[in-house]
């Protein structure tokens, strides 16, 4: 029931966006199970320096972490938000469960084989570790925690995937996130902040690449989800930098002119040769802004652990 719900929406909202003008495919669909794994590899390039900002966080400062998240040493439960094959965080969680902490492991990602390969992962690695997968919508998922749990929360959203909103889809993510934590209760956010463009970008348009097969899979989906009759030959991946916006925008453009049926929509849609079709947003942050969205949705952010270069934070929003 779960996978027809996701494929109706998948439909729905790719209707939508070929329809409209110019034309754009939702990002959450870029991470399927082929995507997930085209974007562990995104992860292991030394150009996408996200992943070696957050892992150098977590391995220096993981006592000030598990201090921030239990001073106590009381009970909670530790929610990621796509956690993917949870390579960062099993530092945080190696370490707690090591000195003993008191919490719950709630995996929330919607690949089921990557929630899989995770907990078989952690069962070998952490015997006796209390992990729960959840695989599914983000807030749908914590929605049912909600009900069936009264522990404080420690909510992961890693990796600077809040950056892949624009800013009306951030403020509705923030939005629900707060109406789904309970005073006290404590959110960690990934932050990609600011830098030298240069950095940036080599980080999106790899010599490798990673990115361009990431996001010309979303093609590939549709024509196995949908019936549709891409030709992902036709299409190259592109992006663009604006250090004012701090906005890294990611597009497939089209090479040719051509149509397209998709079988499950009953359409065909006609391509203009370079005609983009908008794919993501990667946005980049400065602090004072972070604190801004904090406030705005009821939380107060309270620390930031950063790198050594100030090119990633991750930052500590309580609920109020």
């Amino acid at each position: 029931m779960e996978q027809q719900i996701l494929i109706s929406d998948l439909a729905t909202d790719t209707l939508k966006g070929l329809s409209s003008t110019p034309k754009y495919l939702k990002s959450k669909y870029l991470y399927d199970d082929t995507g997930s794994e085209i974007f562990q590899d995104i992860m292991n390039m030394e150009e996408y320096y996200l992943t070696d900002c957050e892992y150098e966080i977590f391995s220096e400062q993981k006592d000030e972490l598990l201090k921030a998240f239990s001073s106590n040493g009381d009970v909670f439960n530790l929610i990621e938000l796509g956690s993917g094959d949870g390579l960062k965080t099993k530092i945080l969680l190696s370490h707690f469960f090591n000195k003993g902490a008191n919490f719950h492991y709630l995996p929330i990602d919607i690949s089921q084989k990557a929630n899989q390969y995770l907990t078989e992962s952690l069962q070998t690695e952490l015997p006796g570790l209390k992990v729960t997968p959840k695989t599914g919508d983000y807030f749908e998922e914590l929605q049912k925690i909600n009900t069936n749990e009264y522990t404080p929360k420690v909510i992961f959203f890693l990796g600077s995937n809040i950056g892949n909103f624009s800013l009306e889809e951030t403020r509705d993510f923030l939005r629900h996130l707060s109406n789904y934590s309970k005073k006290g209760d404590k959110v960690l956010i990934g932050f990609d902040l600011k830098k030298s463009p240069d950095v940036i970008v080599k980080a999106y348009a790899d010599p490798h690449g990673h990115t361009s097969r990431f996001t010309v899979n979303h093609l590939h989906r549709l024509n196995r989800e949908l019936g549709a009759d891409f030709d992902p030959q036709n299409f190259f991946h592109h992006c663009t930098y604006n250090p004012q916006s701090g906005a890294l925008k990611s597009y497939l453009v089209a090479s040719k002119e051509q149509k397209v049926r998709i079988e499950a929509l009953e359409q065909v849609f006609s391509f203009r040769k370079w005609e983009p079709i908008f794919m993501e947003t990667s946005r980049k942050f400065d602090v004072a802004f972070i604190d801004q969205l904090a406030a705005e949705h009821g939380f107060k952010a309270v620390k930031s652990f950063t790198d050594k270069r100030d090119y990633f934070v991750d930052s500590l929003w309580v609920k109020k």
